[in-house]
């Protein structure tokens, strides 16, 4: 009886430790698709704690001069030469409970960065949420994740 209740105690003891060891896995982390498939993010959290997306590939990368695109939309003229890929679109999230927060958003698409939420819809897909103000103005896109870093 007591080797039994041994081993049980074993088994739950590696089982909570491997448990506690994937729950506290950054599962935000990682390469993930916008909705439209043409544009693909690498989140990542720094040493601050804090996560960030860089946009890693795009499916157009090039303008119509066959030049890498760049930020043409910046409201800041001395920003419009830079190049879109490899950009910080997200900036400053923080964990909170099953959401991130407090990050921002930018889309060079209109040159605008906005407040962000984002959340899990499932395992692999997340929800954005860019806003101005509150979360009720604002609007909400899915990503997608995926394994394989493409390039261009």
């Amino acid at each position: 009886m007591n080797t039994h209740l041994m081993i049980w105690s074993v088994f739950l003891f590696f089982f909570s430790m491997s448990y506690t060891t994937y729950a506290q896995q950054d599962s935000i982390v990682g390469y993930w698709l916008n909705k439209s498939k043409d544009a693909k993010i690498e989140i990542f959290k720094k040493e601050n704690n804090w996560y960030y997306g860089r946009l890693v590939w795009l499916k157009d990368s090039l303008d119509v001069e066959g030049e890498p695109k760049k930020d043409v939309n910046n409201p800041e003229p001395s920003l419009r030469n830079r190049p879109l890929k490899d950009m910080i679109l997200l900036k400053e999230f923080s964990k909170d409970r099953k959401q991130y927060t407090g990050g921002t958003i930018y889309d060079p698409q209109n040159g605008k960065t906005y407040s962000c939420k984002i959340r899990f819809k499932d395992r692999n897909t997340l929800i954005i949420r860019g806003y101005v103000g509150v979360p009720l103005f604002g609007r909400t896109t899915t990503w997608s994740r995926t394994s394989v870093k493409l390039e261009k």
